[in-house]
């Protein structure tokens, strides 16, 4: 028992495979690069440049200046391919088009705007993979729900109150 514990083959852990595929998730501004603190221990230990990586984050999230959205690095090969991964509060920010603020100086943002609730259909088919609905209807109701959360209203009514209204049956939501 004890020389099994002194093994070597058994202390070391693998080596570690290049050509493997890992996927590693980062919540980040958009358009900025995020710091190396925060990319080293996601990325040092797969042998990539935080620092590369990072500014090849700030570029595929140019269009999302200042908002926070989730990306998906693809590492194979020390190589990180930069995948947008689209969340609900991103997407309803982005509709309600806010003009772009400097995060360092404005804080706690009110997002006050309005959206049309073609636009919170639209989100809800682009999440419908992440959503746990059976229906569209449901998944509709779960933007509208991020919609309440971020403060935003639609059609000029409040979300919670296009929720009871979808229940019952007032606006009908399309399948497709």
């Amino acid at each position: 028992l004890g020389r099994s514990l002194l093994n070597p083959a058994r202390i070391m852990p693998p080596k570690f495979d290049a050509s493997q595929v890992i996927d590693v998730f980062i919540r980040v501004k958009g358009g900025e690069v995020p710091g190396g603190s925060s990319l080293a221990p996601k990325i040092g230990p797969l042998g990539m440049s935080p620092k590369k990586v990072g500014d090849d984050i700030a570029k595929a999230t140019k269009a999302w200046k200042g908002m926070n959205v989730t990306v998906k690095l693809i590492c194979q090969n020390r190589q990180a391919k930069v995948e947008l991964v689209p969340t609900a509060s991103s997407l309803v920010v982005k509709a309600l088009k806010e003009p772009e603020r400097d995060r360092k100086k404005v804080k706690h943002v009110k997002h006050s705007g309005n959206i049309a609730l073609d636009e919170i259909i639209d989100i809800a088919r682009q999440m419908s993979h992440k959503s746990m609905a059976k229906e569209l209807k449901g998944t509709v109701k779960e933007i509208l729900g991020t919609a309440f959360s971020v403060g935003c209203t639609v059609n000029n009514k409040s979300p919670m109150d296009i929720q009871e209204a979808i229940q019952d049956g007032e606006i009908t939501i399309p399948d497709k």
